[in-house]
């Protein structure tokens, strides 16, 4: 397999968190090639050995910067050239932790569009505790959709979660205010028709909010604007009721021994729910592999997302995406 270029300067403490996954990937067999200026501290191993690739770029894309406008402009930034590697046949896929606008426009305009894909969505796992994650999509690439959009966003987010989580028939939930047909506004009633229609997806009708960390469904279609607004809930509404449960353990001192007590039940749940297990979410329907990891990511989560990207090359997610739209005819 060619290497997964990592863009080393994306993220909110890059290069450091970043460059120390890389090397957690490569001690799990995964090769790395590195995109970071030409004095990208770390990249020599901590007990020696040769140092990880590197492919040079002098230009970073900040968290802040216009997408669009940086891709076009920055053309020697990390994001372009991790990009333009894939693209290139240089590396097999790319991961970053960076301005995710910058890193889904990189992507777009380096590698392209499948053919037949009207736009690109981004897939999220969302946790389910004792069960296999809800893949949610569209988590943000696309404010506004058509429809049409939403029918090939239900055919990508199934090949996907059917080789990341091993998921045989994935069930397929449109998200909206109500279960029953014909509830929602005037976009998702003629998405329920659509994907009714989609000839052998596994539409099991709306679903609510509620059931988005169930065992309901393995793939949710919606809105990149309500997808986003869910996905930032959830993770906000998770973080708070963590740190709440650990305050409340601490908040006493004769809670102290229940809280030891309690602690091998609780962390496997923990990181049931953290999104470092995850890596991160996989930009659907360009010419490649894009992993779009959280902008906190550290070392764990930098290496789970490279773990991922090698997944989704192995597994040829690009080319049964293809297949599937083609065959579809949307």
């Amino acid at each position: 397999m060619l290497p997964i270029a990592v863009d080393a300067m994306g993220g909110d403490d890059a290069p450091g968190p970043i460059v120390a996954g890389a090397h957690l990937a490569v001690a799990d067999g995964v090769p790395v090639v590195l995109v970071g200026p030409e004095d990208l501290p770390g990249r020599q191993p901590d007990g020696g050995g040769p140092p990880l690739d590197l492919i040079t770029a002098t230009e970073v894309i900040g968290m802040h910067d216009d997408p669009a406008q940086g891709v076009r402009r920055k053309k020697d930034s990390t994001l372009v050239r991790a990009a333009e590697a894939v693209r290139d046949g240089r590396a097999s896929a790319m991961v970053s932790a960076g301005n995710t606008g910058a890193t889904m426009a990189s992507a777009l305009l380096r590698m392209g569009r499948i053919s037949g894909v009207k736009r690109p969505a981004i897939a999220t796992p969302i946790p389910v505790p004792g069960s296999t994650p809800t893949v949610l999509l569209d988590a943000g690439a696309n404010a506004e959709v058509q429809a049409e959009w939403m029918g090939q966003f239900a055919v990508m987010g199934v090949v996907y979660a059917r080789h990341r989580f091993d998921i045989d028939r994935p069930r397929v939930g449109l998200l909206s205010i109500g279960e029953e047909q014909g509830k929602g506004d005037a976009l998702r009633k003629e998405a329920y028709d659509v994907l009714a229609a989609v000839e052998g997806l596994n539409f099991v009708g709306n679903v609510e909010g509620r059931d988005v960390m169930t065992d309901a469904i393995d793939v949710c279609v919606t809105d990149g604007f309500t997808g986003n607004v869910v996905l930032k809930t959830l993770e906000g509404g998770m973080r708070t009721v963590v740190t709440a449960l650990m305050e409340a353990f601490a908040a006493e001192e004769h809670y102290q021994p229940h809280a030891d007590a309690l602690m091998p039940a609780l962390l496997p749940l923990y990181a049931a729910l953290s999104p470092d297990t995850y890596g991160g979410a996989v930009l659907l329907g360009v010419d490649g592999v894009c992993i779009i990891s959280h902008g906190s990511s550290g070392d764990t989560a930098m290496r789970n997302a490279i773990g991922v990207g090698r997944d989704m090359v192995a597994a040829d997610m690009v080319g049964e995406i293809r297949s599937a739209i083609a065959a579809t005819g949307r």
